[in-house]
């Protein structure tokens, strides 16, 4: 059975940083790759970043390269995202997912599991 819990979510002002962490339970942890997705009130799931399985392949969407990063602890079955300059436009609740395999994706149809999401929200 495979759970995802994440954390780390808040308020916080623009400019600002969080930590987002994803807690991973189940096993095989390491053969799949895993992704953050966000959705605001009103809008579509958006694609946020991906991280191989090995954690040496990362992907991100245009809209927050160069300023999210995301990692993952194999020893530890955690996965972190990493924001910093936050904008107001970048409110919404946070998801994190497994993928069907190893590789990274941007198409959330590829993920199998999802966590119950955080809220970020960034005070401009």
């Amino acid at each position: 059975q495979v759970r995802l819990v994440e954390s780390g979510g808040g308020l916080v002002q623009a400019g600002g940083s969080l930590r987002l962490s994803c807690a991973y339970s189940g096993q095989l942890f390491n053969r799949f790759s895993m992704g953050w997705f966000r959705q605001a009130p009103g809008a579509e799931r958006e694609f946020v970043a991906a991280i191989s399985g090995s954690g040496g392949i990362t992907t991100y969407g245009d809209s927050v390269k160069g300023r999210f990063t995301i990692s993952r602890h194999n020893g530890e079955n955690i996965v972190y995202l990493q924001m910093d300059n936050l904008k107001s436009e970048d409110t919404a609740v946070y998801y994190c997912a497994r993928d069907r395999d190893y590789y990274t994706s941007y198409d959330p149809n590829e993920y199998e599991y999802w966590g119950q999401g955080t809220q970020v929200t960034v005070s401009s």
